[in-house]
């Protein structure tokens, strides 16, 4: 059974292992089947034997369980202009998902 994962998911690559807590971009249409989610872009997977990469591993996928969704926190984004009395300041708190990694299948 293997030991950890590389997933692609929102446009990013998380390292994964079975129990692990991830907050990652926000899944639009959640699964109504018990908030499952089965991630099938797999990078990665190791054990101690070794590891299998590639763009996608052939048959793998991680299988998670939805936790909670929220917004992270606020991020202030400021300009300023130096002599033009110019500043703007905008505040954007970006949507999570979190969700329980519960098996790496291979």
């Amino acid at each position: 059974m293997p030991k950890f994962a590389v997933i692609k998911t929102g446009g990013k690559q998380y390292l994964v292992t079975p129990g692990m807590k991830l907050k990652i971009e926000k899944v639009p249409n959640l699964p109504s089947s018990g908030g499952k989610l089965v991630f099938d872009e797999v990078l990665a997977v190791g054990d101690e034997n070794g590891l299998e990469a590639g763009k996608n591993v052939s048959g793998a996928k991680v299988e998670a369980e939805w936790q909670r969704e929220g917004k992270g926190k606020k991020i202030i984004v400021a300009r300023y202009h130096s002599k033009t009395r110019y500043r703007r300041k905008k505040g954007h708190r970006q949507p999570f998902t979190e969700v329980l990694i519960k098996d790496i299948v291979k």
